[in-house]
């Protein structure tokens, strides 16, 4: 290592997110080198390389829309965004486990990039419908954080979205789409490679958004198009032909092999059991021993208990059978005059459970009213406060579905009302979730706003939607003993940015020696940190105070921080020692650059540290 401390830069990898593109375009470089021509991939010849011809692109299906491209473009570009910790706000900061982000969705899926990338167990989506009336997404690729922080210009005095996806737009469908693509595709990288993801979705876009998945998570790792009845009670509307009681669930795996490795969850039981031959055993059910109409099986000859003798096609071969008569599972109705019929216990399908259907009835897994009750009684007997929130019975249901277990992360980047987490709770504490939600702002004047602006007024909460969104979280982690929950909200990176078109000099100036922007706390820097390291957000942080300067111990000494001024020799020394003290394999140091009291300690800095086993010392 040379003697010198390596500049976290102000134009480097800290201040971006994981370029996973990037990460591809260098694996197919290094199976096909010659695919590269002027620095970028050739298509035609990858092609060749791999024997398709020019005119397969004339017969093959692709499904388009106008912006499509910039939609991909917008999944691409990385993001020079952060999250800043809210800690006077979360509950048991030190010892959380869940996480919620207060920002737009599509900048802090790629934030997390890093930290949580192959780490999502499960991700459950409600986004929005594209009804005409609720879509507020409206990405800028030049700069989308600009974009997300000039969001209160997107609502006019009267409280209306001024990007409201009219259905007169001409590109009603596509505005939709262009939103819903880049989301999605940087999402799939955060699943782990046995992780599935669900959407919600009605019928205006449940044909595109199926062909979209299909192009991002591949057709054959479809694993089902659920229909969920939604109503529990049956409309009469004179004015449409079919009454809409229903929703779909798209549900799609990061990869089908190996989920089939992990194994689904399973659904509780729903069967008829019982024991009227009071078979030791306990309850059963029983199921034909003959074959059906579209079935093969064994053909032998069954005597019945009232002497009849049966020669049909059977599940099972002759010697099955008879050990299954032997230990008492073969059932005779009709007092012994009917087929037989193989028992089942229920002891046996309990441990097995019950595989899930693609129709969710409204008993089983929850209807919208349901949701709204829910809901009202999590806030304070308001009613209305979101707009058809899912009932916790659906979502849960979910989690048993995809197998989710204690430590295993949920993430739900549409959060809304926060049904999500509440269920997560409710359904195994020991979960973990992620959950982001645009601060879209409430306005007086807007009368769907006005249950709640009720609700915030009577909680002293700002006008924000997300603000309702964490008060239930809060309350649902009190209710249900959760693992606690730490609030962040996207933001511009802490770090100074070059701006090679200042026209201020003393400005530029100022930027080349400070390289935090002011009114930035160390705890900001800290968590964009960590991750830009790539480590998780609820990982331990412990502050040890060396030579009066705060320095953090993050992972029990993995990483080390600290980002005061006036940084002298002893308090390296401090800091080298602490690190024996930890007894950590493997430790990596950052300081601010212009925390140094001098140069020659940052030049010594470099001894001190690598006489302690430190050899990975950074500085931004």
């Amino acid at each position: 290592m040379e003697n010198s401390i390596k500049i976290i830069g102000k134009e480097d990898s800290l201040s971006k997110s994981l370029n996973v593109e990037n990460q591809n375009i260098d694996k197919l470089i290094n199976i096909f080198p010659e695919v590269i021509r002027d620095g970028q991939v050739d298509i035609n010849i990858l092609k060749s390389i791999i024997g398709l011809k020019d005119e397969m692109s004339e017969r093959r299906f692709d499904f388009t829309w106008y912006g499509k491209e910039n939609a991909k473009s917008l999944a691409q570009a990385l993001t020079t965004g952060t999250l800043r910790p809210l800690e006077c706000q979360s509950i048991n900061w030190n010892s959380a486990e869940n996480i919620h982000i207060d920002g737009d969705n599509l900048e802090v899926l790629k934030i997390l990039q890093k930290s949580y990338h192959n780490k999502i167990k499960m991700i459950y989506i409600d986004p929005p419908y594209n009804t005409g009336k609720d879509f507020v997404y409206k990405d800028n690729f030049r700069d989308n954080i600009k974009n997300y922080l000039e969001f209160t210009g997107q609502l006019d005095s009267k409280g209306k979205r001024q990007n409201t996806n009219s259905d007169l737009s001409g590109r009603y469908h596509s505005n939709w789409l262009s939103m819903m693509y880049p989301r999605l595709r940087v999402a799939k990288n955060l699943l782990r490679n046995d992780g599935v993801i669900f959407i919600s979705i009605g019928d205006a876009e449940v044909g595109n958004l199926r062909l979209v998945c299909d192009e991002i998570f591949g057709e054959e790792n479809l694993q089902g198009h659920v229909h969920w009845r939604r109503r529990h009670n049956q409309p009469n509307d004179k004015t449409k032909m079919l009454g809409l009681v229903g929703e779909h669930i798209l549900v799609y795996s990061k990869d089908k092999s190996y989920l089939k490795d992990y194994g689904v969850g399973k659904m509780p039981l729903t069967g008829s059991f019982s024991n009227p031959d009071n078979d030791p055993l306990g309850d059963w059910a029983s199921k034909p021993w003959k074959v059906g109409s579209d079935q093969g099986g064994s053909r032998y000859s069954i005597t019945l208990p009232n002497g009849v003798v049966l020669s049909e096609e059977w599940m099972g071969d002759k010697k099955t059978y008879m050990n299954h008569l032997e230990e008492g599972r073969m059932y005779f109705p009709k007092n012994g005059a009917g087929a037989p019929r193989k028992k089942y216990y229920k002891f046996e399908r309990e441990e097995e459970g019950q595989c899930a259907t693609n129709w969710f009835s409204h008993e089983l897994f929850g209807h919208n009213q349901q949701g709204n009750e829910e809901l009202t009684e999590m806030m304070d007997g308001i009613k209305n406060t979101f707009s058809n929130p899912k009932p916790t019975k659906l979502i849960e249901n979910l989690m048993s579905i995809a197998g989710c277990k204690d430590g295993d992360i949920v993430l739900d980047f549409f959060a809304g009302s926060g049904t999500t987490f509440q269920a997560a709770v409710q359904f195994n504490p020991k979960i973990r979730c992620i959950t982001v939600q645009l601060p879209e702002p409430l306005i007086r004047e807007n009368k769907n706003h006005k249950e709640a602006i009720d609700f915030c007024s009577k909680n002293d909460k700002p006008f924000y939607l997300s603000e309702l969104t964490k008060e239930r979280i809060r309350r649902a982690n009190n209710l249900y003993n959760g693992l606690g929950i730490k609030f962040f909200r996207l933001d511009e990176t802490n770090i100074c940015l070059w701006d090679a078109d200042a026209e201020n000099l003393e400005e530029i100036l100022r930027q080349s020696i400070e390289s935090i922007k002011p009114n930035r706390s160390n705890e900001d820097v800290l968590y964009e940190i960590l991750l830009k390291y790539g480590i998780e957000l609820t990982v331990p942080v412990e502050t040890e105070v060396i030579n009066g300067k705060q320095v953090f111990v993050v992972g029990a000494g993995a990483l080390i921080v600290c980002l005061d001024d006036g940084i002298t020799s002893e308090v390296v020394e401090g800091i080298a020692k602490l690190k024996v003290e930890l007894d950590s394999e493997t430790t990596q140091i950052v300081f601010k650059d212009a925390g140094f009291a001098d140069s020659n300690v940052k030049t010594n800095a470099i001894q001190i540290l690598k006489q302690a086993g430190i050899n990975d010392v950074k500085s931004i």
